[in-house]
């Protein structure tokens, strides 16, 4: 505690001084509070307190219920108070004409920088996530029944899907029908527990699968069928459910994912490349319409979703949107009406969905969401989902029906990349309207229009300023064995080194020197080291063979876990590479899945 102590006090003396503040009675103020409230101080309250901020940000005014659990002088907190003054007018709480882009950089710093510490929350939490999954999806059999009873409102969704994405669905339904797509695995873990290049061994599929995806081509060929006669073809009432987990996010709630059965994921996979790279491939069409569907929304690329939160920063146009429980609350339903004139890729993508889920604390329960966090389709499916309102509510703002020119008309201005959204600010109050009509919920904490904020894709901006911060990401480490602690406060040492908080980057330093070997080093090298904006870097000795200087320090290692793989299982996993070629890895054979363990290992590198 000692240590987690001084490194608060040197970021509050760091952002003091950037704002020409005093922040020590801050700090006793973080001091008392963490001793009666332990750290849920530092990732719960202080996270709410700088979402407070962020939203008066928005508003242009502290509100009365803002801040509540921080005492107030007039308009203001008296916490981080010498900031706030530098922000917002202490005796009416309005947003100065000209607020501090330092002080609201320092605010959100220290506010925000611990909330996502990746630690286990307490079992009464991870039970009420639990307990939130199932009311989740009793939310979106509601929202069904609404839809349902909506003849208009369904046929709206319905044509706008149409023309944004029956150019799309057709090729991709064409593919599926004349057998082009290639299955594949992840890297992660499956619901019948098969891990890395035991997946290739499998032999379960499903009868569903069997209607679109034979088992004897995405199993086997058929030079070998006699691999086949083990495989067992599960009818719908036999099939494993996808089992939900928890994974740590924030001591304030746990991240649940659903991992899927091993034959789910492969097709699920397959359908994932043909419709993300088909939807890609339009970025080189000549059509126009085409061309902006590959804008529309993305699968790889965050940044074009942080230039459009700087513009729309800058010049208050453009809205960031941002919703809560976003893939659980995009329903089955709404796939379907998308895809019921594309028969291959409806039966392709209901055939691959896993219909029921194993909730600790539930049992079993049959899913109306489409796919939880898991699924490979998840992400590409609920970004066409959350585009088609999108353009369904900016069709009722503007009370005329869309057509691709009209549609054309807003490249650059909407793009969706998984659950956060960019509209125009002129179509907030249609959109929003339209999402709730649909299911989904706006994280109103994480939405801005009104103002001069806008964030994106973990980038933030005031006024057309980058306002981003450093997060801690992890515990401090107090021994050479927290591995993990120690190559995650490396990666942060050298974030708040470029922010410019070099007191708290002076203190890291010691921290890490105490435990290994740390040296100057370039970002591109091997070893763990610091940055520097000196044109300097260490140097132990000199590789006559190669002419190279070389550094001494710590080398992070992740091997692969060993996972021998032969036989027929092999030769699948050859036959169906990517790119038809053989597989660049020599070891991909011996060696597949995620690092079960992360070590460092002291040697000798360039230091660039």
């Amino acid at each position: 505690m000692k240590r987690l102590n001084e490194f608060l006090e040197e970021v509050l003396n760091d952002l003091g001084t950037w704002c020409d503040t005093s922040a020590t009675q801050d700090y006793k103020t973080v001091l008392r509070r963490i001793e009666h409230e332990g750290l849920s101080f530092l990732t719960i309250t202080l996270t709410d307190y700088g979402k407070d901020f962020e939203k008066s940000l928005d508003r242009g005014y502290v509100g009365p219920s803002d801040f509540a659990s921080f005492e107030r002088r007039r308009g203001l907190p008296l916490f981080l108070g010498g900031f706030l003054d530098q922000v917002f007018d202490r005796s009416t709480g309005l947003l100065l004409d000209s607020p501090s882009i330092v002080a609201i950089w320092s605010i959100r710093q220290f506010s925000l920088m611990f909330g996502k510490i990746r630690l286990p929350c307490s079992d009464a939490r991870e039970a009420a996530a639990f307990d939130s999954y199932v009311k989740c999806e009793q939310e979106v059999r509601l929202s069904d029944a609404f839809l349902a009873e909506n003849d208009s409102l369904r046929d709206d969704f319905k044509r706008v899907g149409r023309i944004l994405w029956a150019r799309t669905f057709s090729i991709v339904d064409g593919n599926i029908a004349n057998f082009r797509l290639r299955p594949k695995h992840g890297p992660g873990s499956t619901a019948d527990m098969l891990l890395g290049n035991k997946k290739w061994n499998q032999l379960e599929w499903t009868a569903r699968l069997e209607n679109v995806f034979s088992h004897v081509d995405f199993l086997s060929t058929w030079s070998l069928l006699d691999r086949l006669d083990n495989v067992t073809i599960l009818e719908p009432g036999a099939e494993r459910p996808v089992k939900v987990i928890s994974v740590p996010k924030t001591l304030k709630t746990p991240r649940l994912i659903a991992k899927e059965p091993t034959c789910m994921q492969y097709a699920q996979q397959a359908l994932k490349d043909d419709l993300v790279g088909t939807i890609e491939s339009f970025s080189h069409s000549r059509d126009e319409f085409d061309n902006f569907i590959s804008t529309l929304v993305g699968f790889s690329d965050q940044t074009v979703n942080n230039r459009m939160a700087q513009i729309g920063s800058l010049t208050g146009t453009l809205a960031t949107l941002d919703l809560s429980e976003a893939s659980d609350r995009v329903s089955n339903q709404h796939v379907r009406l998308l895809l019921e004139n594309h028969p291959h890729l409806f039966e392709a993508v209901d055939a691959s969905r896993s219909r029921k889920a194993d909730v600790p604390g539930h049992g079993v329960i049959r899913l109306a969401k489409f796919a939880s966090m898991g699924s490979a389709l998840t992400f590409p499916m609920e970004a066409i989902v959350f585009a088609t309102v999108v353009f369904l509510g900016i069709e009722r703002e503007l009370k005329r029906p869309l057509t691709r020119e009209i549609i054309s008309n807003f490249s650059g201005l909407v793009r969706i990349y998984g659950d956060d959204i960019i509209i125009p600010v002129d179509f907030v109050a249609s959109v929003v309207e339209t999402l709730e009509l649909f299911g989904f919920k706006v994280n109103t904490s994480k939405s801005f229009w009104n103002g001069v904020f806008r964030e994106s894709c973990g980038k933030e901006y005031y006024a057309g300023e980058d306002v981003s911060i450093t997060r801690l990401r992890s515990s401090l480490p107090s021994q050479r064995g927290s591995t993990a602690e120690i190559v995650s406060l490396s990666e942060t040492r050298n974030q708040l080194y470029k922010a410019g908080l070099w007191r708290t980057t002076k203190l890291v330093d010691n921290i890490l020197e105490g435990l290994i070997p740390f040296p100057v080093v370039e970002e591109t090298s091997p070893i763990l080291g610091k940055v520097s904006f000196l044109p300097v870097v260490s140097v132990d000795c000199w590789d006559y063979d190669l002419h190279i200087p070389l550094v001494k320090g710590m080398k992070v290692i992740s091997k692969l876990p060993v996972d021998e793989l032969d036989d027929y299982g092999a030769l699948m996993k050859c036959l169906l590479t990517r790119c038809g070629l053989p597989a660049t890895d020599s070891e991909h054979l011996r060696r597949a899945g995620r690092p079960r363990v992360v070590h460092i290992k002291r040697g000798m590198a360039q230091p660039w």
